[in-house]
């Protein structure tokens, strides 16, 4: 039993490690030897549990965009208002964004590919409830009228674009982390500014 524990605890250590050196720092081509040292373990557990470092690159990722789905799934189908529900994702956006500045970046390269979100129906099933939201509260006069796409065009634009590009952005505009990291703490006011009239 101790030693299933133990197990799984080396299994988990050593996804969060892969996670935080591919998406925390960027480093996407690590080697299972970088991964390891990072972990502090053995290179072979790397092999033992995962086979690979493609394949741990692979479940890192579905585990990062599964536990983004769900987070969406959490708040699009909750009682809260919609303007809240636009105000929460924001916040969980951006403070995923602090602690992994570049999977974003990866995601839209994996959405490029055509690798992203496997399971369409229940994204569409999030859209379609998402779009009678906002049809509802353009009805209401809370945002403009426009088709509900366009809506959220402008939503995810507002919000994931200086995230996605987040390594140009910073770098031509002249910004440290630090700084461009306060810039994106900004952005959550200017965008609910600019989505909702009242």
């Amino acid at each position: 039993m101790s030693v299933k524990i133990v197990d799984q605890d080396t299994e988990q250590l050593i996804k969060e490690t892969a996670k935080r050196v591919f998406f925390a720092e960027g480093r996407f081509k690590a080697t299972t030897q970088e991964i390891a040292d990072a972990a502090g373990v053995n290179r072979t557990l790397i092999n033992y549990y995962f086979r690979s470092r493609n394949n741990l690159f692979d479940i890192v990722f579905d585990d990062a965009q599964r536990q983004e789905h769900e987070m969406m799934e959490k708040i699009v189908f909750s009682d809260m208002p919609f303007k809240e529900k636009v105000s929460r994702h924001l916040d969980i956006f951006f403070e995923q964004s602090k602690e992994y500045p570049f999977l974003e970046a990866y995601m839209v390269t994996q959405m490029n590919q055509g690798t992203c979100y496997k399971d369409k129906d229940k994204m569409n099933v999030l859209l379609d409830k998402f779009y009678l939201e906002i049809a509802l509260e353009m009805e209401k006069g809370t945002i403009q009228k426009m088709r509900p796409e366009q809506f959220v065009l402008n939503f995810v634009s507002l919000m994931s674009f200086p995230s996605s590009m987040r390594t140009l952005l910073q770098e031509t505009m002249g910004f440290t982390e630090e700084g461009f990291n306060a810039l994106l703490q900004e952005r959550k006011e200017i965008i609910m500014n600019i989505l909702f009239i009242k």
